[in-house]
């Protein structure tokens, strides 16, 4: 896994930028409002996906090693406002609850556990940070008024996708390549597609060309790989047709 924030600080993390979310939904025309970056989904949508995913990865942590992740809540999401704000704020603290009294090397199932990232709740909560970054961006792109993500924490969202989400041991059905993702803030992120899967690498000095390579803000490298934003919003060099054939990928394991 690539070098991460600390627990206590992924912890906070999620606190603050679920206060950020809660009042982006706040600020939206109405809970039936659409999300631009979430086709066929409403305000309300957003925060019913969030807040259940909160109240999962809690009884996920909580139950500790596990061979299949507990059922979902299924309980009736409330439609008014001020109830969804309170049920949101109610999901996330019993995540947050169930992280503190974990610890960050308390082991749980985690769907990412064949790749790099830690099927712990470190990696829990790594991951959830930046669940809730992405979606307060969406619920601000919904409400109109975008704010920028902190820097440091934008930076270690690429690296946590690629950890996470492009970091598996099904075999890559196309030519070997590497993508190489340049952040402007001065960060770089190199991930190996090959007949071993899909892996984060290590950047060197003597290493051969990257096959494609993507550039923006760190920012703007995070909302591509979440598929908020298109190629057309980075600089691309090389070929292509990789990231194309990685976004379309489904491996199966």
């Amino acid at each position: 896994m690539t070098e991460s924030l600390e627990f206590s600080a992924l912890v906070q993390l999620i606190d603050e930028r679920s206060a950020a979310f809660r009042s982006a939904v706040a600020a939206a025309p109405s809970l039936d409002a659409p999300v631009p970056s979430c086709p066929e989904w409403t305000v309300f949508h957003l925060v019913q996906h969030l807040g259940t995913g909160q109240r999962w990865w809690a009884a996920i942590v909580a139950a500790g090693p596990a061979e299949a992740p507990p059922a979902k809540d299924a309980a009736e999401v409330p439609h008014d406002l001020e109830a969804l704000l309170a049920w949101y704020a109610e999901s996330n603290e019993l995540l947050l609850s169930a992280l503190r009294e974990a610890g960050p090397e308390r082991e749980c199932w985690a769907w990412w556990s064949l790749g790099v990232s830690p099927a712990n709740a470190r990696g829990v909560a790594r991951r959830r940070v930046h669940e809730v970054l992405v979606h307060t961006y969406d619920a601000q792109l919904a409400a109109g008024a975008v704010q920028p993500m902190p820097v440091d924490v934008a930076i270690d969202g690429v690296a946590e996708f690629l950890d996470t989400c492009n970091s598996t041991p099904a075999a890559w059905p196309h030519e070997a390549a590497t993508i190489h993702y340049h952040a402007t803030e001065g960060r770089s992120w190199l991930l190996a597609l090959d007949g071993t899967g899909a892996w984060p690498a290590p950047l060197t000095d003597d290493a051969a060309p990257a096959s494609a390579s993507a550039t923006g803000t760190a920012e703007q490298l995070l909302l591509f790989v979440w598929g908020r934003l298109t190629l057309s919003d980075l600089k691309i060099e090389g070929d292509q047709r990789v990231f194309e054939q990685l976004i379309a990928w489904e491996p199966e394991e």
